[in-house]
């Protein structure tokens, strides 16, 4: 039995539809504004159905608690410290401002969709908040 052959109709069909797919594998993420809805849900401007919470990604600063120490560290020995105990033993806890904090709802963000996935990169805040002293915990 004898195969098909394409004809040279067939091939050009064949290398357009190839060179399309290829295109939109190769598309770049694309950024876009959201906002978390009351149940965590993510609603973005481009797709303004919710997306429910385990159906989107966020980056892992979004779950930091600012008052929870980013870091402790301890010092045992003499010194001059206000706070040291004899025999100056005392810790060092390192916080970050409160604007630095966990994800919830009625946040603005920014989202990257990447191939068919929603992630929550971080939190937007007007630039007005440049103007502020940092609120730390």
């Amino acid at each position: 039995m004898d195969t098909p052959k394409f004809n040279s109709g067939a091939n050009a069909l064949t290398n357009t539809l190839t060179g399309m797919i290829q295109k939109i594998s190769d598309k770049p993420p694309v950024l876009d504004f959201g906002i978390i809805n009351s149940d965590l849900s993510l609603t973005i401007n481009s797709f303004p159905r919710p997306i429910p919470l385990t159906d989107y990604s966020i980056c892992r600063q979004l779950l930091y608690d600012p008052g929870v120490p980013l870091t402790e560290t301890y010092v045992d020995g003499s010194h001059s410290h206000p706070d040291a105990s004899e025999p100056g033993t005392h810790s060092h806890k390192v916080k970050l401002p409160k604007k630095m904090r966990r994800l919830k709802a009625g946040d603005k963000v920014l989202v990257a969709i990447i191939q068919n996935e929603f992630v929550v990169v971080d939190i937007v805040y007007n630039a007005e908040h440049l103007t502020a002293e940092p609120d730390w915990t």
